[in-house]
């Protein structure tokens, strides 16, 4: 096992994972669902710690172009996702039409397996907080040039590293492993993808897509074979389905986003960033969804209608990096408040959107690498 890559390892535990959950092994399961949860909370409480690990150092070796890439990598991020959004619209509006039947209904169904015990452990704070703590000491040491400040960050940086090197990612496959268990043994995922199939196949299509329009312009400006850097973002992508987070993803986005030719501070610096801000994949997938739910409803939004619930889910989002669901529990204000989703609108809505939650997060992290690779270009000719 040890000389297996981190992806055929990931799809092991996938495999696995499956398997125990479709054969009712209960006791297995539970075992399973026990580790992945403590697991996932430690990987709540380290998120923090790690995007300050990252961005912070990342951003002061950027030294006098911090503050100018800072805002590039922002302003990158938040045009693919509001372009993600809006050729979403397009094409689930001329799709969709012809393949949800009307009266079509989904629902759980009520299985529930349980973990042996729970562990709770706090972050430290929050995920915005660290991103704006990030920022400021980034920043702050880039414009003092600091050293002590500098080598404190690099050195908690390195003591990250090491956690990120023997702990997360050799227990990641089991972790998958569980959360994939309890997905089929609960039985619930697979009935809401039965009845919504189609929706959630033209989803990944305008998924994959995208994703290959961002690696072809990425490709093409940082002078890389696009179809070679999107293979080497293939850990990351299947590293998200089973996290359903892109910042639980990140060690797995960093490492293959640096085999893209992309220099070790831009990748430290883009990737940590990019996790929180640029939900492409997520964006895609609430706009496909919320009209798919309209249709079953038998009411359509024009574009300009849309639009402006497009462009709020590119801000309302950034909330929502490093919780599984937390995509679509941040834009339930803005599908309650701007496309007046009912309360049973909005239990559909969730419901459609959790079944492919993590093909969502792993389109955001594989697009991620794309923003890097365009970044890295920049940087360089300076």
């Amino acid at each position: 096992m040890k000389k297996l890559g981190l992806l055929p390892k990931l799809l092991i535990g996938i495999i696995l994972g499956i398997i125990i959950g479709t054969t009712k092994i209960e006791i297995l399961t539970r075992l399973l669902v026990t580790f992945s949860g403590i697991f996932g909370q430690f990987l709540g409480y380290i998120i923090p710690l790690l995007i300050i690990a990252f961005v912070a150092p990342g951003i002061a070796e950027l030294g006098d172009q911090a503050g100018k890439l800072l805002g590039i990598t922002a302003g990158l991020a938040y045009i693919s996702t509001i372009i993600a959004g809006t050729a979403a619209y397009f094409v689930a509006s001329n799709v969709l039409p012809m393949l949800i039947p009307s009266g079509a209904n989904i629902g759980g169904t009520g299985i529930e397996v349980k973990a042996i015990f729970e562990l709770e452990i706090a972050p430290i704070m929050g995920v915005m907080t660290a991103l704006v703590t990030a920022f400021l000491l980034g920043l702050g040491i880039a414009s003092i040039k600091g050293k002590t400040m500098f080598d404190f960050v690099k050195e908690f940086q390195n003591i990250i590293e090491k956690v990120i090197d023997n702990i997360i990612i050799p227990l990641l496959p089991i972790y998958i492993a569980g959360i994939f268990a309890e997905m089929a043994f609960t039985g619930e995922v697979m009935q809401t993808m039965a009845v919504f199939g189609k929706v959630f196949l033209l989803v990944i299509a305008v998924h994959i897509s995208y994703l290959i329009i961002q690696f072809l312009v990425a490709g093409s400006v940082a002078g890389v074979s696009p179809f070679a850097a999107l293979k080497n973002m293939l850990p990351a992508y299947f590293t998200a389905i089973g996290t359903q987070s892109s910042a639980a993803t990140i060690p797995v986005t960093v490492e293959s986003t640096k085999k893209n030719k992309v220099s070790d501070e831009i990748a430290d610096f883009a990737v940590p960033l990019c996790a929180t801000i640029h939900l492409a994949g997520s964006t895609i997938t609430l706009t496909t969804c919320s009209l798919a739910v309209m249709l079953l409803q038998g009411t359509t939004l024009d574009f300009g209608q849309m639009l402006p619930f497009i462009l709020m889910l590119g801000v309302t989002m950034i909330a929502a990096p490093g919780v599984p669901g937390g995509a679509v529990m941040a834009a339930l204000g803005l599908l309650s408040s701007m496309l007046g989703f009912t309360e049973a609108q909005l239990g559909l809505m969730m419901a459609l959107y959790m079944a492919q939650d993590s093909f969502g997060t792993a389109a955001n992290v594989t697009g991620d690498g794309a923003i890097a690779m365009v970044v890295d270009r920049i940087a360089r000719k300076k």
